[in-house]
C-alpha cells in the first residue's frame, strides 16, 4: 500500500484556482477568469457596478465539475482596459459579451450576471436565445431609475480619494456591508484596488463609469427571453418592486422569482452557501444532465 503525505492530501484536495486569461474585443483589453473545462456547459459570470470578477472566487469552484465557469471582469473594471470615450451603457458592456463569447466560441450559455451584471445578461439573453439556455439574474430588474442612478455617482465622488490602507477601507466596506463576511471583504480589497502615485488605496474602475450609470429600461429586450430564468432577490433589497416582479412574472415565460429573506443587494455575497443551492437546484430541475 502507498502512503500520501498529509501536504499532499491538503494540495489535492485545495479548491482549483481560476486561471488569468486576456482577450481583445471592441479595441478594449477584458481580462477573465477560467474554471473548469471547456468541454462543459458554459456559465458566465457578470458582476455589479463596481466590482470584478474575483467576486465570485468563493462560488465559481462549487460549479467547476459540472461547467467550464468564466467571470468576465467588464470595461471599466479590474484589470480589463477602460473606455477612453467613457462609454459605459449597458449597451456597450453587452456588445463586448457577445464579441468574447464568439471568439471564445462558447454555446449553450448559462448566464449570470449580479446587479450591472445583471443588466447586461438579460439583453444578452433576450437578444441571443438561440445561444442562452439558462438565464440568472440577482437582484436586479429591466429598470434603474434615477435616484440608482444618482446614488453610484455620489459613490464614486466620495470616494475619489480612495484610503491610507486595507485595514481603514475594510472599515469602511463593513460599515456599508456588514453582511458580508471580511474575508469576502478581504478578498475584495485585495482584487479590486491598486495604490496611487502618492500611495493612497484606490479602487481599479474607472470614474467614468458614471457616464452609463443613467436611467434605464430594458423590457423590450426582457420581453425576448426565452430561457428558463431565475431572478434572486434580496428581501432587504428595494432595487427590484413588487410590481417589476409581477411584470417580470408576466413577461417570461419560463421564469421563477425566488426572494431571500433578510439578504440585501448581494445574495452572493451574503449567503453564499444558500445561493449555490438555490442556483444548482434551479440548474437541475431546468437543465437535466443525462
Amino acid at each position: 500500500m502507498r502512503f500520501i503525505s498529509g501536504a499532499l492530501i491538503a494540495v489535492l484536495l485545495a479548491p482549483v484556482a481560476a486561471a488569468d486569461r486576456f482577450i481583445s474585443v471592441n479595441g478594449l483589453r477584458l481580462h477573465y477568469l477560467e474554471w473548469g473545462s471547456s468541454a462543459k456547459l458554459p456559465l458566465l459570470l457578470l458582476h455589479g457596478i463596481g466590482r470584478d470578477a474575483h467576486s465570485f472566487d468563493h462560488i465559481a469552484p462549487s460549479f467547476a465539475d459540472e461547467y467550464h465557469v468564466v467571470a468576465v471582469d467588464l470595461r471599466g473594471h479590474g484589470d480589463s482596459s477602460w473606455h477612453p470615450a467613457g462609454a459605459y451603457l449597458v449597451d456597450d458592456f453587452v456588445s463586448d459579451i457577445e464579441r468574447l463569447v464568439e471568439q471564445l466560441r462558447l454555446a449553450d450559455l448559462v448566464v449570470l450576471g449580479n446587479s450591472t451584471g445583471g443588466r447586461v445578461a438579460q439583453v444578452y439573453a433576450g437578444r441571443h436565445a438561440d445561444r442562452v439556455r439558462a438565464l440568472i439574474v440577482e437582484d436586479v430588474g429591466p429598470e434603474r431609475p434615477k435616484d440608482i442612478a444618482a446614488g453610484f455617482a455620489r459613490r464614486v465622488q466620495e470616494e475619489a480619494n480612495g484610503w491610507k490602507s486595507e485595514a481603514e477601507l475594510l472599515a469602511h466596506l463593513k460599515a456599508q456591508s456588514s453582511a458580508v463576511s471580511d474575508d469576502l471583504l478581504r478578498t475584495h480589497v485585495r482584487s479590486a484596488t491598486k495604490r496611487r502615485d502618492d500611495g493612497r488605496l484606490v479602487w481599479k474602475r474607472d470614474a467614468k463609469l458614471v457616464n452609463g450609470f443613467v436611467p434605464t429600461e430594458l423590457w423590450a429586450d426582457v420581453r425576448r427571453i426565452s430561457s428558463p430564468a431565475l431572478y434572486l432577490l434580496g428581501g432587504k433589497s428595494t432595487i427590484v418592486s413588487a410590481e417589476t416582479q409581477a411584470e417580470i412574472a408576466r413577461t417570461i415565460p419560463k421564469v421563477e422569482i425566488v426572494v431571500m429573506p433578510g439578504i440585501g443587494h448581494y445574495p452572493h455575497l451574503e449567503a453564499p452557501a444558500e445561493y449555490v443551492r438555490l442556483v444548482k437546484d434551479f440548474l437541475a430541475r431546468r437543465l437535466p444532465r443525462s
